[in-house]
């Protein structure tokens, strides 16, 4: 089986599985929503205070929903054997790593395209958003937490604690990509040029790169263990 080819199949067999039970989709978007609505509530909608907070509010729940998907990736294989499964398959680890992050990668963001409108209503933000940036933004930033959240998720499945362990561990890494979002976010949402936030894409791309070849190289041995 070549390299795409098993891709494509582990994520078409996650894909099926989630759309059958929609359990990790609903989870991650209930969450996104409740945080919107909850921090609505503390501040006045249209106001200055709201456009300065917004870009953390929306990118805080994105994070903790998407570690509730990132989690579930591999508990579940975990849980019923899959994992085992996956293994025993005639492809390379890096192909099932590649996998579980397109799926990951799906569905965080079909997750924020749901969301996000949320947001723009709730918080009464501007409508004079720079669509291509922020599309930018939420390819990238979700991205790179995927890549990184995957690795961590294999690592940390397998142990008792690992709902607490999968935060802990994936939070203090992913806290550049996190920085480089909500910084990005603000302007896009305001329809400034994405030249305004050149530097902050940069960075994000810089650390998907990294951390796919990095986590790619080294899942190998973390699935061994």
């Amino acid at each position: 089986m070549g390299y795409l080819r098993g891709i494509a199949a582990i994520y078409w067999k996650d894909l099926v599985l989630e759309l059958r039970t929609r359990q990790s989709l609903s989870a991650m978007l209930v969450f996104c929503l409740t945080v919107a609505v909850l921090f609505n509530f503390a501040f006045e909608p249209g106001s200055s205070a709201v456009q300065a907070v917004a870009p953390g509010v929306l990118w805080s729940a994105f994070a903790f929903a998407g570690i509730l998907g990132i989690s579930r990736s591999f508990s579940f294989e975990v849980d019923r054997g899959g994992l085992q499964g996956l293994l025993l398959c005639p492809v390379e680890r890096g192909v099932i790593y590649f996998a579980k992050v397109l799926g990951n990668f799906s569905f965080m963001l079909l997750v924020e395209i749901i969301a996000l409108p949320v947001f723009v209503i709730l918080y009464d933000l501007p409508l004079s958003v720079n669509l291509g940036a922020l599309a930018a933004v939420l390819v990238a930033g979700t991205l790179g937490f995927s890549a990184v959240g995957s690795l961590l998720s294999a690592m940390s499945a397998s142990t008792r604690a690992r709902e607490i362990l999968l935060p802990v561990l994936l939070f203090p890494v992913a806290v550049p990509l996190l920085i480089a979002t909500v910084k990005s976010t603000g302007p896009a949402l305001t329809g400034r040029p994405i030249g305004e936030i050149a530097v902050w894409l940069r960075l994000l791309i810089a650390f998907d790169l990294l951390f796919l070849a990095v986590s790619s190289l080294t899942f190998e041995y973390v699935v061994e263990d």
